[in-house]
């Protein structure tokens, strides 16, 4: 069986590891690393004789499937299924699996420790006392104030665990709305108008999809609290960059931290001190790639032995075709 694995940055120090495993099982692996993986012509080239495909980030849309003739299987190393193609996979017959919630407690600990950074200002106090000032600021406390989080899967369902623990109040808004877990963890789930009026931090953990493109933009940040603080953990297409950096600018909400762009890496950022960066990193931890890579070989296992992968995504799709 030939494999193309598209390593993701976050795996290159693991990739040999897998594919050392993937050779065991008697698999061809074929690695494209990072830079060569975003080249879609590369890819393109590259799938044409495998069966199964590994990506990070990896464009695996209609193009790309459709130069693969052979493909059965393509298996996320994450959670989010954007740059997939899942109906053009169910029209080939190919499963799509990915690894669900495996990265979720590195997301949700980042996501909180940006709650804290920015609500604190470390990084803005940080960098002064390194140039020999001795700055100050407002900063606020977490305890009693209201998160709302957008998204209510594994990810924001840990967000809402650690803001419990810090005595907050919790809403949440999404289309999958589990209320036996709400209620578990003292949330409660209301529209999205209500969810930017009442909260304190916004915190966007939810899918990209073509319905919520730019859900964060002027009319919602125009609904937020001045003194609000917005964390985004998902995908950057869900704000409306541009827009949010001239609220942040103007002062219209108190501050954003944002660890995915629309474009990555982003052109240019400005210099705010009420904005904290990070590069796509909320979900690489050691121990989340390395459980995210034991379910992607153990998946790779299971179907080469005949038997079904576990967290198929289109798997009642491809029952109906």
């Amino acid at each position: 069986m030939q494999i193309l694995f598209c390593v993701g940055k976050s795996y290159v120090a693991i990739h040999q590891q897998m594919v050392d495993r993937l050779e065991k099982m008697g698999a061809e692996v074929r690695c494209l690393m990072y830079d060569q993986a975003a080249n879609k012509a590369v890819v393109k080239e590259a799938i044409r004789d495998a069966q199964v495909c590994i990506t990070a980030i990896a464009p695996c849309d209609r193009e790309v499937i459709e130069a693969a003739p052979r493909l059965r299987y393509i298996l996320k190393t994450g959670t989010g299924l954007d740059n997939v193609a899942i109906d053009a996979a169910t029209e080939r017959e190919i499963m799509v699996s990915n690894a669900p919630g495996e990265n979720a407690t590195s997301v949700a600990e980042l996501a909180f420790g940006q709650l804290i950074a920015l609500s604190r200002m470390i990084p803005m106090f940080d960098r002064g006392t390194k140039q020999g000032k001795w700055p100050s600021g407002d900063a606020y406390e977490l305890d009693g104030k209201t998160i709302g989080i957008i998204g209510f899967g594994s990810i924001g369902q840990k967000v809402a665990r650690y803001a419990v623990a810090f005595n907050m109040r919790v809403i949440a808004y999404g289309n999958y709305q589990d209320h036996d877990a709400a209620a578990r963890l003292k949330a409660r789930f209301v529209a999205l108008n209500q969810l930017l009026r009442e909260s304190d931090y916004v915190v966007i953990s939810t899918a990209l999809s073509t319905s919520n493109y730019h859900l964060i933009d002027q009319q919602a940040l125009s609904r937020m609290k001045q003194t609000a603080f917005l964390v985004n953990i998902s995908r950057g297409a869900l704000i409306d960059e541009p827009v949010l950096m001239d609220a942040l600018r103007r002062k219209q909400i108190a501050g954003a931290a944002l660890d995915v762009f629309e474009k990555e890496p982003p052109q240019a950022l400005p210099e705010l001190n009420n904005l904290i960066v990070t590069p796509h990193v909320a979900g690489t931890t050691r121990e989340s790639i390395a459980r995210v890579a034991q379910v992607t070989v153990d998946n790779i296992d299971k179907f080469m032995r005949g038997e079904h992968p576990d967290f198929v995504v289109n798997e009642k799709a491809l029952k109906k075709a």
